[in-house]
């Protein structure tokens, strides 16, 4: 219990304390311009029932799970087809399954800031207490989660998650006439979200899972929080006469360049649970034989991949719509039913393959992989990433290059963001989104929406109808 050795590389100036204060009862005049409160009303309640961890709304039924690592597991997510008259699933399970947050400061107090917040922190473990008005709206309803404390014993976080429903497309002017299109319709679009907020050490994650009648799924994920900061003698960029790796936010105070990948786990089983993943490239033909006057045009060349190492995807490389099938299901016109991925933001990682951290997070190298479903197989990074070597990653898996062919595979979606901070983002950052859509493939033989019932709207003084 002593300290044998101490070694202090340089000394810096304490960053200053005056301007960074973010509490709102702390702050001082002036303020900016107020805005007037928003009001969400629903007069009939909530359009959702809860049964234990089953969610009914509108046409979806699921399962909302609570997981120490992964916070939220969507499971049995099914959806009502009106014209075959029974539920079709579509996602049998799906959560974060690993994140990683490289800092991009090499020198001997940061190099080795490279974190790994699922496997190593917990984002369930993590998860905070969600407050009403705030983090979530008036019309939400909130259930608790419970987790095995270090003596064996549960205990509860109250308000883990919360569940509400969200409503767009409104329009005052639904009868505006549109020439020889005759009336102008307009209905409301109302969709239910799931929400958790886990806040690893200076970050808030806000986790989303959106469910709309169309059939989508939109996942969601917003970053906020304080920054890590890194201490510096300078006041002025023009003092800096070096590569700081990162951005001069305030005096003495840097804040390191870093990324944020988050990589999802997403079992589909659509129409049954033997899938195949396809890939649809938009390709460009030349028109060479006169028989138009436009010289070009694109169109679609359909790959099914076989293997693992067909189906890894490096998104953005070349125009294409990504698809999981069930090949041995159409629709009444012949097509076959799937759902497609609709990528979200498409940073990739940009340190070299032999670097430590990235032979650990080889699972962030492509955007997309799809195995086959392992039980085994949930944790990208490995079962216990703070030993992790890279030895048990996704892509270990993936190098057996197995087949995936009408099999039931999982498909594995890697989110990303490149964050390099500007001073807006100091002392604390503004939300920054982003996310990806599980949309209907030729799922349904028409729109699903086309029948839905319109909610019946709360009046609003200023919203008239002619």
């Amino acid at each position: 219990m002593k300290i044998t050795k101490y070694y202090d590389r340089f000394t810096v100036p304490m960053p200053k304390v005056d301007g960074i204060e973010y509490q709102a009862s702390k702050q001082k005049p002036p303020y900016g311009p107020r805005v007037n409160g928003v009001m969400v009303a629903q007069p009939d309640g909530p359009g959702f029932q809860i049964d234990g961890h089953m969610i009914r709304w509108a046409n979806w039924n699921f399962h909302l799970g609570f997981d120490i690592r992964a916070g939220p597991i969507i499971s049995l997510a099914s959806i009502y087809d009106l014209e075959k008259d029974t539920f079709r699933r579509v996602l049998y399970r799906g959560f974060v399954s690993e994140m990683f947050i490289p800092y991009m400061d090499p020198t001997e107090e940061w190099y080795y800031k490279t974190f790994f917040d699922i496997g190593e922190s917990g984002f369930g473990l993590c998860a905070v207490p969600l407050e009403p008005m705030t983090d979530c709206p008036a019309n939400a309803v909130f259930m608790d989660g419970y987790l095995a404390g270090q003596n064996g014993k549960p205990f509860k976080i109250s308000n883990v998650f919360c569940i509400f429903e969200k409503m767009l497309g409104m329009s005052c002017g639904d009868t505006l006439k549109l020439g020889l299109l005759g009336k102008r319709e307009v209905r409301p679009e109302v969709s239910l979200i799931v929400r958790m907020v886990s806040t690893v050490a200076n970050y808030d994650y806000i986790v989303d899972w959106e469910f709309k009648q169309s059939g989508s799924i939109k996942v969601g994920v917003g970053l906020t929080g304080v920054l890590e900061v890194k201490a510096a003698p300078y006041t002025h960029t023009d003092q800096i006469k070096e590569d700081p790796y990162a951005t001069l936010l305030a005096d003495y105070t840097l804040g390191p360049y870093h990324d944020h990948f988050l990589t999802y786990h997403l079992d589909l089983d659509v129409d049954g649970d033997e899938n195949s993943f396809v890939k649809d490239k938009l390709v460009t033909k030349r028109v060479t034989d006169h028989s138009s006057l436009r010289k070009s045009y694109w169109t679609v060349a359909r790959e099914t991949a076989k293997t693992e190492s067909d189906a890894k995807t490096k998104l953005g490389i070349e125009p294409s719509e990504l698809l999981v099938i069930n090949p041995n299901k159409k629709t009444k016109i012949g097509n076959h039913v799937g759902y497609r991925l609709i990528p979200g933001s498409l940073a990739s990682p940009l340190l070299t393959d032999d670097d430590y951290p990235q032979i650990r997070a080889e699972f962030t190298k492509y955007h997309v992989w799809v195995t086959p479903y392992n039980k085994s197989e949930k944790w990208a990074g490995g079962e216990y990433v703070d030993r992790s070597r890279g030895d048990d990653t996704l892509a270990i898996w993936s190098a057996r290059n197995r087949d995936i062919e009408n099999k039931d595979i999982v498909l594995w979606y890697t989110l990303g963001f490149h964050h390099v901070p500007y001073q807006e983002d100091f002392p604390i950052m503004p939300t920054l989104s982003g996310g990806f859509e599980l949309r209907p493939a030729n799922f349904f033989d028409s729109n699903p929406v086309l029948k839905t019932r319109i909610p019946k709207v709360a009046h609003w003084p200023n919203c008239t109808s002619t």
